[in-house]
């Protein structure tokens, strides 16, 4: 042997690498077998390594299509097949290396504070299964800023998601969308609250319901409408006028940009129902209205959609009565006389007692006069009752 291939002998022996568990590697595809496990030569180590259909990043089904000899692959060293004096082999991971990319690559953003996007790909007791490169969860309590009742609804949806935490030894990978959907929120609450000024009209949905009004979403933020507000008439409970999801029209009362707090009116958007009154009602017409509320003084009547007269207790009945509600009941019906009409103060006087016939009162005997006995004072007469007597005496002898 030269020492020109003596030296190419040694160049050759030292460029041959030691294969070790973990190590990183290139494969040479040579052929798929009958299992569809993909052969590979190792670069630069004279042996071969063998890839099993799952450990490979394509389905059974595709391998054929995806593989051909002569394709290089970036695998790592799974395990040692076999010994030395059998000339072993290796088993190598092509999935495993992808996977071990994505994790430092989702390893850096977490570090960086950055978030990920992922489609959701299984919807699962407790949260969200998504594909991040690896198997993501979103647990339920952290998929929204607030309860969702069925999670169904964002499978098949890509999410921008926050890591909350990240350990790739054990395959665990949680995210979080609730910073995400609050920050959104805020940033669209704030944009909102810019750009409203009281006396604005805009429109909104319905959001929630509540005992004292409604919450109405303008876009980004909720505002509220004060059950006294919702409409001029009467309203007790605001479900009973308005249902989650409907569209409505509002104006803006006021703004408190510091305390984000919006106030909305619905019935300020509507006609004033007194603006109708001087051509609907008129002194000593007779209608029929509702009874809406009963006081100590009287009964509040609804005439017309959102106007409301007084009867007052000397005006319900003849007869004398000491409170309302002993002749009539929230929400009956009655007619009524007009007696005056103030539309500018929002008043009206009315009657029920001046359509009821007056009852005849029986007129009783007078009792005849007992006769009183008077005595007369003696110094009024003039003569004393011992004179009286004396003189009476004195004639019948």
């Amino acid at each position: 042997m030269s020492e020109t291939e003596a030296n190419l002998l040694e160049e050759a022996l030292n460029s041959v690498k030691e294969v070790k568990v973990g190590d990183v590697v290139k494969g040479e595809v040579l052929t798929i077998d009958e299992s569809n496990q993909v052969i590979v030569g190792i670069e630069n180590t004279g042996v071969e390594g063998v890839v099993p259909v799952r450990e490979l990043s394509v389905n059974a089904d595709k391998v054929a299509d995806t593989y051909k000899a002569g394709d290089m692959l970036d695998l790592v060293v799974i395990a040692r097949i076999g010994s030395d004096k059998e000339g072993g082999s290796y088993l190598l991971s092509q999935r495993r290396l992808e996977a071990r990319r994505v994790w430092n690559e989702i390893e850096d953003k977490f570090k960086a504070g950055e978030t990920i996007k992922a489609p959701v790909t299984q919807v699962v007791k407790g949260g969200l299964v998504v594909d991040a490169g690896v198997r993501g969860f979103v647990p339920a309590s952290m998929v929204s800023d607030h309860f969702v009742e069925d999670l169904n609804q964002f499978k098949g949806q890509e999410l921008e998601l926050k890591i909350v935490e990240i350990e790739p030894s054990d395959n665990r990978l949680i995210l979080s969308r609730k910073e995400l959907v609050q920050a959104e929120r805020e940033a669209k609450r704030q944009a909102v609250m810019e750009k409203l000024v009281a006396g604005d009209v805009v429109e909104g949905k319905v959001a929630r319901l509540t005992n004292f009004g409604a919450f109405i979403d303008l876009g980004g933020v909720d505002g509220l409408v004060h059950v006294s507000e919702i409409s001029y008439e009467r309203v007790n409970k605001p479900a009973d006028a308005l249902k989650v999801g409907q569209e409505v029209k509002v104006k803006v009362l006021s703004v408190d940009a510091e305390k984000g707090r919006i106030s909305l009116s619905i019935k300020q958007t509507l006609p004033e129902p007194w603006e109708q009154v001087p051509e609907q009602v008129a002194e000593g017409d007779v209608l029929e209205g509702t009874v809406k509320r009963l006081t100590s003084f009287g009964a509040f009547v609804e005439v017309l959609p959102g106007v409301e007269g007084l009867v007052h207790i000397s005006q319900i009945s003849h007869k004398h009565i000491a409170t309302p509600n002993e002749v009539l009941t929230s929400g009956e019906k009655v007619q009524v006389k007009v007696l005056s009409v103030d539309a500018a103060d929002h008043r009206l006087a009315l009657s029920i007692k001046a359509l009821q016939e007056k009852p005849t009162v029986e007129k009783k005997e007078a009792a005849p006069k007992k006769e009183e006995k008077v005595e007369i004072p003696e110094e009024d007469t003039g003569f004393t009752l011992g004179d009286i007597v004396g003189d009476q005496l004195k004639d019948e002898q």
